[in-house]
């Protein structure tokens, strides 16, 4: 069995290069160090670390442990942080993962939910488009754009909060910035603005009712985001096409317009643990971001407890 405060104590010298600076930062005597790391080299049967001028370098050995060594005290903080919130008096941890346009108009009124009833429950949020593979990797609750009929896979539980139909951004002296809608054919004349480098299903969606619409969009400026492409429809360089959601908020001389025949639309989903779903920090979110959905995308008032 390895002594983690003689990894802790390894991983600081090679990361300081030199057994002194180790343990200048550790607040230790170098001998104190020393005596730690050769007891290491004594317990693993290897040799460690080698002299290189006037510190020390780890060998191929120290290295791969050096490696491992990471791994191992990451998943040890992250129970020493489950301790401390438990000796604290916290409800624990919710981890939540979101995507750009959700984390604009939703997570703010998730998170003050969250914090206002229940204030001792520590949030780790991440942003995040894909969903990972491996359910070791995934959050406790997840915000995702998927298919309708979208399946999370055993463990997890999904619940649809929304369709999100698409608009067209215009600059507001466009023309067609006064109807009430607009036919995607009608955008085929336009210089068209990208708005998804990461080419993701947002944009294939697009694509796909461009097609059944009888066109395929010439992109003339590549952003990287909604609210970079919407700079760009305000500064007059073209139109974007994105979905509704993403244009809650936009800048003055800008207007969003419903497109039709067809509409795009995308289907947003919250993904849940079962094995936390009950927790009182998922039910409070789920029910966030329930109220959110209901209320067309913006925030609504909380109800009075």
């Amino acid at each position: 069995m390895l002594d983690v405060h003689r990894l802790r104590i390894f991983r600081s010298v090679v990361a300081s290069g030199s057994v002194a600076a180790a343990a200048a930062t550790l607040g230790y005597t170098p001998s104190a160090v020393s005596q730690h790391v050769a007891a290491l080299q004594r317990e693993t049967g290897l040799v460690l670390l080698e002299r290189a001028g006037r510190g020390v370098r780890p060998t191929a050995a120290g290295r791969a442990l050096a490696a491992e060594a990471d791994g191992v005290l990451a998943r040890l903080g992250e129970a020493e942080a489950v301790v401390g919130d438990l000796r604290a008096g916290r409800t624990g941890t919710l981890s939540v993962a979101y995507f750009a346009s959700v984390g604009a108009a939703w997570l703010p009124e998730v998170v003050h939910r969250l914090t206002a009833r229940l204030p001792g429950v520590r949030l780790d949020l991440e942003l995040r488009e894909d969903v990972a593979d491996d359910p070791d990797e995934r959050p406790d609750l997840q915000v995702v754009v998927a298919q309708p009929d979208f399946a999370p896979g055993p463990g997890f539980r999904a619940r649809h909060l929304l369709d999100d139909p698409y608009v067209v951004v215009l600059p507001a002296a466009h023309p067609l910035a006064g109807r009430a809608e607009v036919g995607l054919a009608e955008l085929v004349g336009e210089r068209w603005v990208d708005n998804d480098f990461a080419r993701g299903w947002c944009r294939r969606n697009l694509l796909e009712a461009c097609t059944a619409a009888g066109f395929s969009p010439t992109f003339h400026v590549e952003a990287h985001d909604y609210p970079t492409a919407v700079a760009f429809v305000r500064a007059g360089i073209g139109i974007t096409v994105l979905p509704a959601l993403g244009a809650l908020h936009l800048p003055p001389g800008t207007v969003a317009v419903p497109v039709v025949r067809p509409t795009p639309v995308r289907s947003i989903h919250a993904v849940v643990r079962e094995s936390v779903a009950a927790t009182p920090a998922a039910r409070t979110a789920l029910e966030a971001l329930v109220a959110v959905a209901a209320a067309g995308g913006r925030a609504p008032a909380e109800p009075a407890p």
